[in-house]
């Protein structure tokens, strides 16, 4: 008979009985009342007032009987906490059970068992399963450890469970390698800064070898796992792929897709070059076709993969167009996704071949499917220039089907066309006008609206048209009514004395009939542009319109990169990262595609140094994103926060270690790691004797300015490598203020808002004086300049160079840096003018080895010019005398933090425009004085 007996009782008064036969003598009656406990559990009721009864049939030999006492004392013990800790003697004994199934069923259940009051009692069975001699113990011991971190996390760090952990992972067993990665990876999750799974080519080598002989579930954890590791060159990428292409073949999804997402991700580093290369990309294609055999559901999580991987790399699956061809049983869902894709692959090759099968599609019975097929013919339209022809004739047959949905799905791509191809398609426009009866959804009306207001000189009734739309206005929706009222301006503006009645009637419509804000506003600015300056009016309305990008639906690259990281998860399904909707952020980290450090590519990646660059003269001054420890978005813009220097990184990014020394009170609870010191901004990467004219690329020019001498912008933050934002900048000084004159311009494809900035303490104490004021979001391809005050009251550290500043910039996207190099002209204070006898003193009592001498060639000023030029610079000359037909300049300037330099200028006449000038300089810190020559250099030729 089978165990639905045991849900099929209806007595009352059960509970007695149930007592009575729990404590029977006889074997058999005590495990069915124990069956009949658990089939009451399962199906609600309230058995935990058998609680003792239960625990005194766990002393028993009896596997199965064991097993259903353990299932209720994980049901009941949170509620039963004093009563469960009687059971704790017989797991400490089940521990020691000769048979191994018990061992570990007893392991398993002390991890189940979520009650504080008797985790303690737990540890040393515990510890001995984990080093067990049978591999089934220590694999469920290891699991252990993860759920008893997740009640306890300090009582494991105390007794040392996750060093034994750590030694699993060189586990002989390939199932307790991957139950230790699983478990090291969870706790790992909740503690985003704990570095629990040091990843080191060797502990990679041995997860490699458990790959092939464990099962899928493990196969699945060591992929993961290996997705986080960053191998440390190319050579190591195709050492690790090479080992991984094989789970390529296996015939569980899940293991495919986590091969996937870890052969996607090291391909970053692979040199597109390499035969290997093109060999993977080879490989990577059957078995995303195989996954689309499988069943619908299986098949559209498969697809929301692959569309993330032809975003990434379409060169994968540019010869498997047919594969995406729709069948005819397949479900909506599998459709539209499967359209989406063929159109991402769509190319010159195969076009032909997409547009025959989207024909077929515009002709099924399935309303949005058609609608999704009418809309693709578009987009393959605007994608492959040479089938647009082809696409507009398509679109037209579709339209003299007079299939009303599909006429006006037909209508609004056609309004895309026109905006890719202007003045060459227009001939269809007549096609079009013979449809306006049949249009009734707002977006096919108002692209109809728009078309006719577009090309109003072409068509004749163009008035009549529009005036037929314009009756019944009040019922309109608000797309339309917008469209409406522009097209009747542009119609008005293109013909002004046939339509002067209805550009008045529609503007009395939108602006005293309406009480929509945004039709008013609308109606409103057309009236003042065309009462006041009609001229003005047409440059606004018919200004050209920007041809329409081909992919308007590709994700955002950064997000991409992050999406890619996620395959097989539900990120990549949502095509959103988890922190999008994962609640409370515990254990989201932000991830990204590894830099292409490889050593044969040096010269086309942007990570890394031009080829022939020694290797201090690294040119990429932002840590890239997977050296950012933590979640680095809360970044703490209040006052600097005092408190011990956090836990760093291993990772090693120059001299400087901005935690040891300064950047960690920036932020609250977040690492941040060191951009190189020595680093300047790409394109500024002239070795420092050539001085700051090349630094700033000077050669530019900018017009004389009055004041002191401004350097023109400089990109110093790439977008590239910032998720989109670029940064330029210069720093100013103007009666004694200085400045940090920032442009900030948007090439993502989202809005950026929340800014904020900071700097590391710096060689003279540089800092914001104010917050980073950005008025309005900062748009998609919008530019917005600032100029940001700064002081010297900031934390000081000596740098290298010394006016190295490294800088933090964060916004709603993330945290960014950079570090640039300021002109130490901008330090020279106003009162820098020493009396004369303090000068001879001063220069006499600085010891003579501190005298640093600096020539400056091809000066085109002379005398009088040099001392006016470099005093609006705030360097100031007490005295003048000729000496054998030379010149000499006795000057001195001080620094914001008191330090006097002192300078002989001697001015020695060269050929008639140009002077060359030897520079003595004297101070009492003679570092500085290198920047103070190129700080002289600056000015005087410029």
């Amino acid at each position: 008979m089978t165990d639905s007996k045991y849900f099929t009782t209806t007595k009352k008064g059960e509970i007695f009985e149930l007592k009575a036969e729990l404590n029977s003598d006889k074997k058999e009656k005590k495990k069915e009342a124990v069956k009949k406990v658990i089939a009451s559990m399962t199906v609600g009721k309230d058995v935990s007032a058998l609680f003792p009864d239960v625990v005194n049939c766990m002393q028993t030999d009896n596997l199965e009987l064991k097993k259903l006492v353990y299932l209720y004392l994980m049901n009941y013990a949170k509620s039963q906490p004093d009563m469960a800790i009687m059971a704790v003697n017989t797991f400490v004994k089940d521990c020691e059970d000769p048979n191994p199934l018990i061992r570990a069923l007893a392991v398993r259940t002390m991890g189940c068992i979520r009650v504080d009051k008797i985790t303690e009692y737990l540890c040393e069975p515990l510890r001995k399963c984990l080093k067990d001699e049978d591999p089934y113990v220590r694999k469920t011991a290891a699991v252990c450890v993860a759920k008893l971190h997740d009640i306890n996390a300090q009582l494991v760090e105390d007794q040392g469970f996750l060093d034994t952990l750590k030694d699993l992972i060189s586990d002989s067993n390939p199932m307790v390698v991957a139950n230790a990665v699983a478990a090291l990876s969870e706790i790992a999750e909740s503690h985003p800064s704990s570095n629990l799974l040091d990843l080191n080519p060797q502990s990679i080598n041995k997860l490699l070898t458990a790959l092939n002989e464990c099962t899928e579930w493990g196969q699945i954890f060591i992929l993961d796992c290996l997705a986080n590791y960053t191998p440390k060159d190319d050579r190591e990428a195709q050492s690790i792929c090479e080992r991984v292409t094989p789970r390529l073949s296996h015939a569980n999804s899940a293991v495919v897709l986590s091969a996937v997402k870890v052969l996607m991700k090291f391909m970053e580093m692979l040199s597109k070059d390499l035969d290997y290369y093109g060999t993977l990309l080879k490989k990577l294609a059957p078995p995303l076709v195989t996954l689309l055999s499988a069943e619908p559901e299986l098949q559209y999580v498969a697809l929301r993969n692959i569309n993330l991987i032809v975003q990434k790399r379409p060169e994968i699956l540019k010869h498997e167009m047919k594969v995406f061809f729709v069948k005819y049983n397949d479900p909506i869902y599998v459709k539209l996704e499967k359209l989406d894709i063929m159109i991402r692959l769509a190319s010159q090759a195969n076009i032909a071949q997409v547009l025959a099968e989207l024909k077929e599609y515009a002709t099924e019975v399935d309303v949005d499917f058609v609608r999704k097929a009418v809309r693709a013919i578009g987009r393959c339209a605007i994608k492959v220039e040479q089938s647009a022809e082809r696409c507009v004739s398509t679109l037209l047959d579709l339209i003299q089907t007079k299939v009303n949905y599909v006429v006006q799905e037909a209508i609004v791509v056609i309004k895309d066309i026109f905006r890719k191809y202007p003045n060459k398609y227009e001939s269809v426009i007549a096609t079009l006008c013979e449809n306006l009866d049949s249009l009734d959804e707002p977006e096919a009306r108002a692209a109809m609206i728009w078309i006719v207001g577009e090309y109003a000189e072409r068509i004749d009734n163009a008035d009549e048209l529009l005036e037929s739309f314009l009756e019944g206005f009040h019922d309109e929706s608000t797309q339309v009514q917008l469209q409406l009222l522009t097209a009747i301006v542009k119609l008005f503006l293109k013909k002004p004395t046939e339509t002067q009645e209805l550009v008045q009637q529609v503007l009395s419509l939108a602006t005293q009939d309406s009480d929509n804000p945004d039709l008013r506003d609308r109606g409103y600015i057309y009236w003042r542009l065309l009462s006041t300056d009609p001229v003005a009016a047409k440059e606004v309305v018919l200004a050209e319109k920007p041809l329409i990008s081909e992919e308007t639906d590709l994700i955002e690259p950064t997000l991409l990169d992050e999406l890619i990281c996620y395959i097989g998860t539900l990120a990549s399904v949502y095509h959103k990262p988890p922190s999008a909707f994962v609640e409370g952020g515990r254990g989201v980290v932000h991830k990204s595609l590894p830099p292409r450090t490889t050593s044969s590519e040096s010269t086309e990646s942007p990570e890394t140094a031009p080829a022939g660059a020694p290797p201090g003269e690294q040119l990429d001054v932002i840590p890239t994103q997977g050296d950012l420890l933590g979640d680095l978005l809360n970044l703490d813009l209040g006052p600097p926060v005092s408190g011990p220097p956090l836990a760093t990184s291993s990772v090693q990014m120059g001299a400087v270690d901005l935690l040891g020394s300064g950047l960690d009170s920036l932020i609250g609870a977040s690492n941040f790691v060191s951009p190189p010191a020595a680093a300047v901004p790409a394109n500024l990467g002239a070795p420092m004797g050539s001085g700051l004219s090349d630094l700033f690329d000077l050669t530019s020019g900018v017009g004389t300015l009055s004041g002191s001498y401004v350097a023109p912008k400089a990109v110093w933050l790439p977008a590239m490598k910032a998720k989109g934002l670029e940064i330029s900048g210069t720093f100013t000084r103007q009666v004694g203020s200085i400045s940090m004159d920032l442009q900030l311009t948007n090439k993502a494809l989202q809005v950026m808002t929340d800014f904020a900035i900071q700097f590391n303490r710096n060689s003279f104490g540089l800092a914001p004086a104010a917050p980073l004021q950005v008025h309005a979001p900062l748009s998609p391809n919008q530019t917005v300049e600032i100029s940001l005050p700064l002081n010297t009251v900031g934390s000081v550290m000596k740098m290298e160079p010394l006016n190295n500043l490294q800088v933090a910039v964060k916004n709603n996207i993330d945290v960014f840096y950079f570090s640039t190099l300021y002109p130490l002209h901008i330090l020279f204070v106003e009162d820098g003018k020493m009396d004369r006898q303090m000068f001879l003193a001063t220069w006499k009592d600085i010891p003579n080895e501190n005298e640093a001498q600096f020539q400056i060639r091809d000066c085109p000023l002379n005398a009088e010019a040099v001392s006016s030029r470099l005093q609006s610079s705030n360097i100031f000359t007490i005295a003048k005398r000729n000496v054998e037909g030379q010149d000499m300049l006795y000057q001195s300037l001080k620094l914001t933090n008191g330090i006097w330099v002192l300078a002989e200028l001697r001015i020695q006449p060269g050929n008639p425009s140009f002077m060359d000038l030897e520079l003595s300089l004297k101070c009492r810190a003679p570092e500085v004085s290198q920047h103070v020559y190129q700080a002289y250099e600056t000015i005087l030729k410029n």
